[in-house]
């Protein structure tokens, strides 16, 4: 292999991904060792990582075009040596000129001084910070100062992180367009809107507030379903360029927050909303009218309080079929709903406010491809009729169903394009409406979890690929919300 030339090598180099592979390859020759080296671009270490000044510059020089770098140390305990710290974290920032991606995962060692290095990466464009308990608010200035070409943030489990001048200072300055927060306890929704100008370059934003036990469960407030945040421009700010935005968890207030986005992202593509607290029908109007380009849509729900009529309040959850309604008039590109609802009890009057009437409105007005329905409690086997005449569904997901027997099995095996399907907690379900599903020889995949009686047997050659589980496992109890405080 001496004799091959540089370029040819190069070729190889470029189509081996497996690090051992590469690794074993180094050490043919001094020249391959070099080579593949100086052509390595990214590099993921975590607790065999030695932290001494003299390895860490060694390991730099060894790959001197690192592009891309990710240090975890998830699941590290003391035995398993020092982790990087702030002297070692210097030693990257200085050595790697060419650093454009840095992830730091679970990080202890590092503090405010080590962040403040990165104040030196001219080139770095994204950073991620997971579970950091030492950074606050001082050392994520220092990089909102120093990085001028950041355009991705993320921000996850960060608890000293408070004061948001950060964040202001990247509205004003900064380039960003992709800012994500989870679980940081000192940051709140309001905050955000400090960002300002800033959200005139965001294409995706997330913001998830950390969850408490049991905060799905009705709370004391009653809210106004007539409310509309979106009749008067309540913050002077535009992010019309945004195209994906989630957020989860929060207890928005009415008269300001976040709530006053969705009626302002008009190049919105994909919209998730995991229970958050306060919307109701206008923020989803207002949505609809300025999203027209909307193809996903994930909407998770769980049981508030709202006024009704006197003086009462009905539980419910928080969007009624008016939403379904204007989404089928407005967004005629939604491809992808996912919706999820949670402590719904199929009582009447019920708790889910969409019906199976809105509902159908919604999908035969848009071409859905993938379609999931978790304890959707308002769908029967017509509604499962209506679903097989989607000429464009591939992939559909019901779980937690009582309401969803064979006669809908029989619907649904002739549905023109469905190659996906799980079932998961279908109760009704029997090997005679899975013998249904065989029969058509249409699906790739199938997955049966937890389906009242429906036997290994039956499922056995339905599809291409076959997952079959006659128990509740934990990820699908965590799924329909039990366990973890749901």
């Amino acid at each position: 292999m001496e004799d091959l030339p540089d370029a040819l090598v190069t070729e190889i180099l470029k189509n081996i991904t497996r690090t051992s592979d590469l690794n074993s390859l180094s050490l043919v020759s001094k020249q391959h060792y070099k080579m593949e080296g100086n052509q390595r671009g990214a590099l993921r270490v975590g607790s065999g990582l030695c932290t001494s000044t003299e390895a860490l510059t060694s390991l730099c020089a060894r790959f001197p075009n690192l592009s891309k770098v990710e240090i975890d140390y998830s699941g590290w305990i003391p035995g398993h040596g020092n982790q990087l710290d702030n002297k070692g974290l210097f030693v990257f920032s200085s050595h790697c000129s060419s650093l454009i991606d840095l992830t730091l995962s679970f990080c202890s060692y590092i503090d405010d001084s080590g962040l403040g290095c990165l104040a030196y990466c001219k080139t770095l464009v994204s950073l991620r910070l997971n579970s950091a308990p030492q950074i606050t608010s001082i050392g994520l200035f220092s990089v909102a100062a120093g990085c001028t070409s950041l355009s991705a943030l993320h921000l996850i489990e960060c608890e000293k992180i408070d004061s948001v001048e950060w964040l202001e200072y990247l509205g004003r300055n900064g380039s960003l367009e992709e800012l994500v927060v989870k679980n940081c306890e000192g940051i709140n929704h309001h905050d955000f809107v400090k960002f300002g100008s800033g959200w005139i370059k965001l294409q995706k934003f997330e913001f998830e507030r950390k969850r408490e036990k049991y905060d799905h469960r009705l709370g004391g407030e009653v809210y106004d379903s007539s409310f509309d945040a979106h009749n008067t421009d309540i913050y002077d700010f535009c992010c019309e360029s945004l195209k994906d935005l989630r957020l989860a968890h929060i207890k928005t207030w009415p008269e300001k927050g976040l709530r006053v986005i969705l009626g302002k992202c008009k190049a919105l593509e994909n919209l998730c909303l995991q229970y958050v607290r306060a919307l109701n029908d206008n923020d989803m109007i207002a949505l609809s009218r300025s999203c027209r380009n909307l193809k996903s849509i994930s909407l998770w729900l769980s049981l508030q309080r709202y006024h009704s009529e006197g003086s009462h309040y009905e539980a419910r959850t928080s969007f009624t079929d008016n939403s379904l309604y204007a989404l089928a008039l407005n967004c005629h590109m939604l491809q992808t709903v996912d919706l999820k609802f949670l402590g719904c009890s199929p009582s009447w009057p019920p708790e889910i406010a969409f019906t199976q009437r809105g509902f159908l409105v919604l999908i035969r007005s848009c071409p859905i491809r993938v379609l999931v329905l978790n304890t959707a409690n308002f769908l029967d086997d017509e509604g499962m009729k209506a679903i097989s005449s989607l000429p464009h569904l591939e992939t559909l997901e019901i779980v937690f169903s009582h309401a969803v027997t064979d006669a809908g099995m029989r619907f649904i095996a002739h549905t023109p394009c469905l190659s996906n399907l799980t079932l998961q907690m279908c109760h009704e379900l029997t090997d005679a409406g899975v013998a249904e599903l065989g029969r058509a020889h249409k699906l790739e995949s199938l997955v049966i979890e937890y389906c009242g009686v429906v036997s290994l047997q039956a499922v056995q050659g339905v599809a291409k690929s076959v997952h079959y589980s006659k128990d509740c496992s934990a990820a699908l109890r965590k799924k329909i919300g039990f366990g973890n405080g749901y």
